[in-house]
């Protein structure tokens, strides 16, 4: 006897027929478990959600930024300096301007004595003399200031001081000759024995005594509007020759063969160059 099969009552599922010309299939529905009923949708246009990532900031080292300052600065001193010496090299082509020049006229000798105590402990040193001392400015477009000046006299070979003095403060205006005569240079002073030893041989030299004349005052110098700092500078006249005067009677020192130097006195604290 053959079995006969009914068809069931429950219809079956069957595949959603795919969307023509592209379009969104058809969603499926599947039961769960908890006999709960739950829709998947897909959506090709959807986006991950936007999940803002911490930024970072990152920190140049510092030795960058010294190594750039220091650059910077090395690059900018090298420019300010290579911009001085343009201006100094067209300056010295435009007005090729000189140092002053000094010339020791004459000296007098009124006292230099040197006399020796009984018990030969200390020597006594007075002294007196009288120059003539002229500046000149041999430049055209250049005037110089002077600060008053200290005037020294030593002696040449021992260095030993003999006395001092001071000019005025004056102006030396351009191809301006300037004459200073009647500067008193004098001292009253005692001295060790040693150097007392070392001056006395000079006194005695019957061709005189070597000495030398020295200057140092600051100077302004002026072109035009532009005025420059002050400036140290030192007058040194050497080659004179003196001799001790018998009496009353003043003896004139020989200074035909004196010649005089300006050099610049540069100080860096404690030393002056």
């Amino acid at each position: 006897m053959s079995d006969k099969v009914f068809p069931s009552s429950k219809p079956t599922a069957t595949a959603a027929p795919a969307a023509a010309n592209g379009g969104v299939p058809a969603s499926t529905n599947a039961r769960t478990n908890g006999g709960t009923t739950k829709t998947h949708l897909y959506n090709p246009t959807s986006r991950p959600p936007y999940r803002p990532q911490p930024h970072h900031r990152r920190h140049r080292p510092r030795r960058n930024y010294c190594g750039c300052c220091c650059f910077w600065t090395i690059l900018s001193f090298l420019i300010i300096t290579l911009l001085f010496a343009i201006a100094g090299s067209v300056m010295y082509v435009l007005y090729h301007p000189h140092r002053p020049s000094f010339t020791l006229a004459s000296l007098r000798i009124h006292r230099l004595n040197l006399t020796t105590t009984a018990d030969s402990s200390s020597s006594h040193l007075s002294t007196l003399f009288n120059l003539t001392i002229s500046s000149k400015n041999p430049n055209s477009h250049l005037s110089f200031s002077y600060d008053p000046s200290v005037v020294s006299c030593v002696s040449s070979n021992s260095d030993v001081f003999i006395g001092n003095g001071t000019l005025p403060e004056f102006v030396s205006n351009s191809k301006n000759a300037t004459t200073f005569k009647g500067v008193v240079v004098a001292t009253s002073s005692d001295l060790d024995a040693e150097t007392a030893n070392n001056l006395r041989p000079d006194l005695k030299k019957k061709n005189g005594i070597s000495l030398k004349v020295e200057m140092d005052t600051k100077v302004t110098v002026k072109m035009g509007g532009v005025e420059s700092d002050k400036i140290g500078i030192r007058v040194s006249c050497d080659g004179i020759k003196g001799v001790v005067p018998k009496g009353k009677s003043p003896s004139v020192a020989n200074v035909a063969g004196a010649k005089c130097r300006v050099d610049l006195r540069i100080k860096i604290w404690k030393w002056n160059f």
